[in-house]
């Protein structure tokens, strides 16, 4: 299943500035130290960006056509929905993951399926072309050195023929996350050039509206969230992610170990970061990992993968997740086992 993106190219805006009052014009002491329109933490972020061009890739990065189009996509849709602010960035997270990340990760798992479906005739040929390199060393007289980079190259080559007849090359399924991970991070320098005062809506600072347009405990978007309940949360629901796709790999390689011991760091390290910057960034952040969370779950529905036409694999199951639910359980009583 695949999904065209058109990107509007819009009139470029204002670089992003920081706005310094200056104790002269505000009657403070000529020896006074200059305050900052903006709070503490959203000038510590930005005063990287200077007239030097010492940090300019940043400011090149929140004024490109891509950020602009991000925050484009939260003001038509807070203007449209009449929704709060909290409200319209979980309605655009949403309707994102929806229409762009879930399709492209449908078409991730139908190129992945026809990849496993190729391995027991990719072993087939292993086999016989093993068998036929040792009859033509033993001829030829090759060393050992030469009969097995032979192997390799035919190997590689009788492969990547196979790929092609499929339609299947693995590097496709890798357009999920050139898509993904720019888009994350264009939407999270929009909301930061909102939360910032950086941009504006019909003459408002959209900064003023974010100041009131939270809910329950972070009321206030611009600010950080105190009580550290959404960067824990998006936390665990990132472990959750990289557990749940732990359980679906048997018999992983060391590497495979490697990459998702460095993954469960990286969603640990996330907590402190989401703390570290507004409200309305790590509640975009949150929307989006459960989303994450959902599509993967989603994905492992037989009634969706055969509606997305995702062949099937010797791996599927029929009763998906309370197999999930069985391996989730066994790890558990395996750890406390080990412990005891």
């Amino acid at each position: 299943m695949l999904c065209r993106l058109s990107v509007r190219w819009l009139r470029p805006r204002p670089a992003l500035q920081v706005r310094v009052l200056d104790p002269s014009l505000a009657g403070a002491p000529a020896g006074g130290a200059k305050s900052s329109a903006l709070p503490v933490w959203a000038v510590a972020s930005v005063s990287a960006v200077g007239p030097s061009g010492a940090g300019s890739w940043y400011e090149a990065l929140a004024t490109s056509a891509p950020v602009q189009s991000a925050e484009d996509v939260l003001l038509f849709a807070h203007t449209a929905s009449g929704l709060p602010w909290w409200g319209s960035i979980l309605l655009t997270t949403v309707a994102l993951r929806g229409a762009v990340t879930l399709p492209l990760a449908a078409y991730q798992h139908y190129i992945l399926a026809k990849v496993e479906n190729l391995q027991p005739e990719i072993k087939n040929i292993a086999r016989h072309l093993n068998q036929e390199v040792a009859v033509r060393a033993h001829q030829l007289g090759w060393s050992k050195r030469v009969a097995r980079l032979t192997y390799l190259k035919t190997m590689r080559r009788l492969v990547s023929e196979l790929y092609v007849r499929d339609n299947c090359h693995p590097f496709k399924a890798t357009v999920l996350v050139w898509i993904q991970l720019p888009m994350w991070i264009f939407m999270s320098v929009a909301l930061r050039n909102f939360s910032t005062g950086a941009a504006h809506s019909e003459g408002f600072s959209v900064q003023e509206q974010l100041t009131t347009g939270g809910v329950l405990w972070f009321h206030d978007l611009t600010a950080l969230d105190a009580t550290w309940i959404l960067p824990v949360s998006v936390g665990v629901i990132n472990l959750l992610i990289v557990e749940i796709f732990a359980l679906q790999k048997l018999g992983k390689s060391r590497f495979q170990t490697y990459i998702t011991h460095f993954v469960r760091a990286v969603s640990v390290l996330m907590i402190p970061i989401a703390a570290t910057v507004p409200s309305s960034i790590a509640l975009y952040w949150l929307c989006s990992s459960f989303m994450g969370l959902s599509q993967n779950l989603l994905l492992r529905s037989p009634r969706f993968r055969q509606l997305c036409r995702i062949p099937l694999t010797k791996l599927d199951s029929d009763t998906p997740y309370r197999d999930l639910l069985a391996a989730f359980h066994s790890k558990i009583i395996s750890r406390k086992s080990r412990t005891f």
